[in-house]
């Protein structure tokens, strides 16, 4: 009888066994999902490791960052200062080229200065001679038009060259370009009017270099 009554203990004991193991595989594997390692090693050890090397990293990446700001700092600037030395060389080589150009245009102002006295004293010479008297006399009338040739010659030569006279005759006084001697009365034209040119001006293109002795009507 004993040993028929034994017989459900050891079945129950050996149940009792087989429920345990199970348990302590499932509770292996709840580990495993919880972050422990096979070998009972917590990963928050491993985290904390590095966590350890990320400290020590820390001043080496701060100082990298400190020079990589540094770095773009110097570059930002070194740039800015060859744009501005792109742009004052631009503006050198415009105004150099703005020189030359004035200088091969100019180059004869005082040359065309000296000629204009030429052409006032063949304009006088010219102006001197009475009209009345070249038809009953043929060298006065040969050595006016010989004049007159020479003159509209030279004023050929100063056009193509771009020097051109200014006779601002009926036109509104221009100080840059005329120099008033004296005043008039004229009741025909407006105040400040050009009424006499006792010389002429002239300016070369469009420059002027000598300007226009005139009388102006009065205000």
């Amino acid at each position: 009888m004993a040993t028929k009554a034994s017989l459900p203990v050891q079945m129950l004991s050996k149940r009792l066994g087989q429920v345990k193991g199970l348990a302590c595989v499932q509770n292996l594997s709840v580990l495993r999902l919880a972050g422990y390692s096979t070998d009972k090693q917590p990963v928050a050890e491993e985290a904390a490791t590095a966590d350890a090397k990320t400290a020590a990293q820390s001043p080496e990446i701060e100082q990298l960052k400190q020079e990589l700001a540094t770095a773009k700092e110097q570059n930002s600037e070194l740039l800015d200062k060859y744009k501005r030395s792109l742009a004052d060389s631009e503006n050198l080589r415009t105004r150099l080229n703005k020189q030359i150009s004035d200088a091969k245009i100019f180059g004869i102002q005082s040359f065309c200065k000296d000629l204009l006295e030429v052409a006032d004293t063949l304009g006088h010479a010219t102006q001197a001679v009475p009209k009345d008297k070249l038809n009953a006399n043929a060298d006065l009338k040969n050595l006016y038009e010989g004049l007159s040739m020479t003159r509209a010659s030279l004023l050929q030569v100063f056009k193509r060259h771009g020097l051109e006279p200014l006779d601002p005759i009926n036109q509104k006084f221009d100080p840059n370009q005329h120099e008033a001697l004296f005043q008039k009365e004229d009741k025909t034209v407006e105040p400040n009017t050009v009424v006499e040119v006792t010389k002429l001006g002239y300016k070369l293109h469009e420059r002027c270099i000598r300007p226009a002795l005139v009388g102006v009507s009065k205000c």
